[in-house]
């Protein structure tokens, strides 16, 4: 306290001015004027550098030597995530003082304001930039660089092909500006381009030592249907879908993935090397080298269908292993068939191999040598007067084809169909696809043929008609078919006998006609070529000549007997012609 008391007061300290708050001598304007060149002069809607003093999640803080600091959204330095206190960064004054105050800067206008001298300056120099991914849009994405909306096309973010472009969303990267269209102020920017550059150098030192045989390490880049794009190092192969595996391979992605490394050998590629044949398969030995050196004609394979044709079905018996299978071993029937009416794509089937050429590569198997060949005891099964059901299969003019099982075929001659009925075509008698009772006639074991009978299982009529058509009895008969040369006759006991114009004249002069039921005399029968000549006009004209003829028989019994008995005496000249026409006709089959 006592030090207290020893203090004294400043003997020039002014009073007035300690309650007036200022110098008495010196006005408040000359104040504030000396306070204002202390600071920036700032006029608003003017492009200004400032200092970040503070950063956080929603805004950045600058400092433009103004008497208070501005505030400017974070989300305006997006495109700059290495932003840090201190930095310098161009702001645009929107106003010196709103309502609160404060001082509003804008980062994004003050980059707008010079964006358009800065990214055509870009292009001009080559320059890398840096800009932020905002979203996703048709064909790529807009990029925010320097405040302007750019356009990245999807083949330019990278130089591997994008699966998903939405990754790369929100994301800061750089780029380099390929392309300004000056009238509609549009801006192409790409990455891939700055990619591109680096690789480039790779690419020629790898090209430089690319040799055929050589085996590399590489992506996979891309999968199509025809085959792999393989990068090889900035430098692209492509491996043909038949060099991926030995075996067939129907889809690339059963055998390799995207993103996958694999190691590949060059084959082949042009004076320029853009383009590279790889191989995958070739890396493995040939599955013919490994396969099992025992393996002989005549062994039980396995395996699985893998192509399918008309003429026969590839059987993939290891990966890389395959053997024909001709439709023609298929089946021990000889009919030309179709290989898909036997196997399908996938099935497992086993087989017999029936060549095997180790050198060549070729294999041929047989299925149908799993089973007996059904000729081999033909006899045993099929003995001759044996009697079977079989089915009909196709015609011809001349028969029947018919078949009794699988690879036993047989032909019933037209002939051979009816005892009576004279069959023109077997049309008539049957059709394709039905069944039809057959007996064993003859067996052709070297061609694989029978000939079959159907009319034998009956009883054979002519045996019957033999005793009933004696030459010169009557028999009761109605005219069928009248033809040039004469009508068919279906007698009321069986069979059809034949009658020549002349011996269908009635007894009033007139000709008989058909559907007319008369009385017929047998002039001849011939059981070898069932053939009965009939005449009508004879019933009435022998039993006029009997009585004429009766007493010349007593007197000479030996020249008579043969006009009894002889059917040619009591014919014409013209009835013999006739007869001996129809004979060689009927012999000839017509």
């Amino acid at each position: 306290m006592s030090d207290l008391k020893n203090v004294q007061p400043l003997s020039d300290f002014n009073w007035d001015e300690f309650e007036n708050g200022s110098k008495a001598n010196v006005s408040k304007e000359e104040l504030e004027k000396a306070y204002d060149e202390t600071l920036n002069k700032v006029s608003e809607h003017q492009v200004v550098d400032g200092k970040v003093i503070s950063i956080d999640k929603k805004e950045v803080v600058v400092n433009i030597g103004y008497k208070s600091d501005g505030v400017i959204p974070a989300s305006e330095f997006r495109y700059n995530p290495d932003l840090k206190i201190g930095d310098v960064v161009e702001v645009y004054v929107e106003n010196q003082e709103d309502k609160k105050g404060q001082l509003l800067l804008s980062h994004k206008k003050a980059r707008l304001s010079k964006s358009w001298e800065r990214v055509n300056a870009a292009l001009d120099n080559e320059e890398v930039i840096q800009g932020y991914i905002k979203c996703r849009t048709k064909g790529g994405m807009i990029v925010d660089v320097f405040g302007i909306e750019a356009f990245l096309p999807g083949s330019q973010i990278d130089v591997h092909p994008i699966r998903d472009y939405d990754v790369f969303v929100g994301k800061t990267m750089e780029f380099k500006v390929v392309k300004i269209n000056q009238e509609f102020r549009n801006v192409v920017v790409s990455h891939k381009a700055l990619i591109e550059a680096e690789l480039e150098a790779q690419k020629k030192e790898i090209i430089s030592k690319l040799e055929k045989g050589q085996i590399l390490e590489g992506t996979v880049k891309n999968i199509t249907s025809y085959g792999v794009f393989v990068d090889l190092g900035g430098v692209d192969g492509l491996i043909h879908i038949t060099d991926l595996s030995w075996g067939r391979v129907s889809d690339p992605h059963e055998v390799v993935a995207l993103d996958q490394k694999i190691n590949v050998v060059i084959l082949d590629f042009d004076d320029d090397k853009k383009r590279i044949a790889l191989g995958l398969k070739q890396l493995t030995p040939h599955p013919w080298d490994a396969l099992d050196p025992n393996l002989k004609v005549g062994d039980h394979v396995k395996g699985k269908v893998v192509v399918i044709a008309d003429y026969g079905a590839f059987v993939e018996i290891a990966p890389g292993v395959e053997g024909l299978i001709h439709v023609s071993e298929m089946s021990w029937s000889q009919h030309l068939r179709s290989a898909q009416e036997f196997m399908h794509v996938g099935d497992e089937v086993e087989a017999v191999i029936l060549t095997l050429d180790r050198e060549e590569r070729k294999m041929s198997l047989g299925i149908k040598q799993l089973k007996e060949d059904p000729w081999e005891t033909i006899e045993v099964k099929y003995p001759i007067g044996s009697k079977h059901t079989a089915k009909v299969r196709n015609f011809t003019n001349f028969g029947i084809f018919v078949e009794l099982e699988e690879g036993v075929d047989g032909l019933i001659h037209i002939s051979d169909l009816s005892w009576t009925k004279k069959v023109k075509h077997p049309s008539e008698f049957t059709q394709v696809g039905a069944e039809i009772d057959v007996v064993v006639l003859e067996i052709d074991k070297e061609n694989r043929r029978l000939s079959l009978g159907h009319k034998q299982l009956e009883e054979n009529p002519w045996d019957t008609y033999e005793t009933i058509y004696t030459p010169g009895s009557i028999h009761t008969g109605k005219i069928t078919e009248i033809m040039d040369k004469g009508a068919v006759i279906t007698l009321n006991e069986g069979g059809e006998g034949f009658a020549t114009p002349k011996h269908l004249v009635k007894e009033d002069g007139s000709q008989a006609q058909p559907g007319e039921e008369l009385q017929f005399k047998v002039i001849e029968f011939v059981k070898e070529t069932k053939r009965i000549i009939l005449s009508h006009s004879r019933t009435f004209e022998d039993v006029k000549e009997e009585p004429k003829k009766a007493p010349r028989a007593k007197k000479a019994k030996k020249e008579d007997a043969p006009v009894i008995n002889n059917v040619a005496a009591g014919t014409t000249l013209g009835d013999i012609d006739a007869l001996a026409e129809l004979k060689a006709k009927m012999e000839k089959g017509e």
